[in-house]
Order: structure tokens, then C-alpha cells, then sequence
């Protein structure tokens, strides 16, 4: 076992909808904080409005509309710095953005993303859905449909970026894209028949989160201004 802090404490802020330039400035200013020890671990939650985001490994034939004919519709297209290809995000999606010094827990990059995916497994079997992993692929699955996708960056040993998982999302924007450059299909939990509030949902992963990153608590704050 690593040695950890004797307490590791997690803050939770939820962002409620907001654009995903604006969230992502945010999680920047986050990362300094919490590379000079300003901050410590944080747990962002967010809804963004209608984007398309391009991972640094992205492929560009994974994009099925060109971000011209994205806007047109009403959707942004952003690069990003994050690992993995295209993703959506937009409303009814919950967005989960942890700042954490990585190197308080494991200095892993591949336990890390394992770990994201077992907190949304365990949020998930708290819903009553039994979910899991494909091999060789990374986030969640469903009965073979995509349930959440994660993409993750790390600096210093700081994490920024995390996880999308579909609540009451509108799969029918996922047709813009080859999510994560993979054919599966997408589903939600609303398509899988779970009806569940948003702050429900949030408040079993960040319970899931604290447990499986070894926090000994997580607190919810609210968003300094």
C-alpha cells in the first residue's frame, strides 16, 4: 500500500450548466492550485451545453460532421488536451472533472483510470444496473452499449478532465460522432428505464469516488466568487 496521508479529504462542487471553454479554464486554474498546495482534491461536477471534444489521440474520421456544420446545429467542437478521441457532452449528461495530487494515492495512470471506472460501476450497481468493462477499451459498459466514457490528463501527477455519464441525454447527438472511435452503441440510464434525479446520481458517485481513491469524507462546497 502507498503512503497516504493520514486524512485525505475530497471536495465536491457542482457547477450546475456551464459552457465547456469556461469549465475547462476552470479546471486549469484548479490544477495550479493544486500543484502549489493552494487547493486540495476536488471533485468538479458539470452539465455543458451541446460540444463535440477532441482528445489528443482523437482521429479526425471519427468526426462525422465537420465543426462547421456542428455549429450550425447548434453544437461547439473544441480540441483538448485530455487522452482518448471524440466525445459529446451536452444536457442531461453528467460530467465529472476530479483535480487530484495522484501521487497521495498511486503514481498509476492506469490504476487511476481503472479506479474512475469502478466508481461508476459501483454508482451504477446502487442504481440497480450491472455494468462493467470491455477489454482493451476504456469507460463503461451496459449489455454492450456505452454507458460512460472516460478521458483523463495528468500533470505533475495532478489530474484533470475524468468521465461523462449518460443520465437523461439525448443519444440521438452521439450520430455526429464515433464516440471514443468505437461502433458500439450508447445508452443512458433513462433508456435503460432508471429514473433517478440528477443530485441523486452525483451524490452516489462522489460516495463511490471518496471510497474507492481512500478519501476518508467527501464534503460538498459550494463554488467560491
Amino acid at each position: 500500500m502507498p503512503n497516504l496521508p493520514k486524512t485525505r479529504s475530497l471536495r465536491i462542487i457542482d457547477l450546475g450548466r456551464m459552457g465547456w471553454p469556461e469549465a475547462y479554464a476552470l479546471q486549469k486554474e484548479y490544477v495550479e492550485k493544486r500543484h502549489s498546495g493552494e487547493e486540495g482534491d476536488i471533485l468538479l461536477f458539470v452539465e455543458h451545453p451541446h460540444v463535440v471534444t477532441m482528445g489528443r489521440n482523437g482521429r479526425e474520421s471519427n468526426l462525422l460532421a465537420s465543426p462547421e456544420i456542428l455549429r450550425r446545429t447548434g453544437i461547439a467542437y473544441h480540441e483538448t488536451n485530455r487522452g482518448g478521441d471524440v466525445t459529446y457532452h451536452g444536457p442531461g449528461q453528467i460530467v465529472g472533472y476530479p483535480i487530484l495530487r495522484l501521487s497521495d494515492w498511486k503514481r498509476d495512470v492506469h490504476a487511476y483510470v481503472r479506479g474512475v471506472e469502478e466508481v461508476l460501476i459501483r454508482s451504477l450497481a446502487t442504481l440497480g444496473i450491472t455494468s462493467g468493462r470491455v477489454a482493451g477499451k476504456t469507460g463503461v459498459w451496459v449489455d454492450g452499449a456505452k454507458i460512460a466514457a472516460i478521458g483523463v490528463h495528468i500533470s505533475r501527477w495532478v489530474t484533470s478532465h475524468g468521465f461523462a455519464l449518460n443520465h437523461q441525454t439525448d443519444l440521438n447527438y452521439f450520430r455526429y460522432i464515433v464516440p471514443c472511435g468505437l461502433t458500439d452503441p450508447v445508452c443512458s440510464l433513462e433508456s435503460l428505464g432508471v429514473k433517478v434525479s440528477r443530485e441523486a446520481v452525483t451524490d452516489i458517485i462522489a460516495k463511490e469516488f471518496a471510497s474507492v481513491f481512500e478519501f476518508s469524507g467527501a464534503e460538498k462546497v459550494q463554488l467560491a466568487v
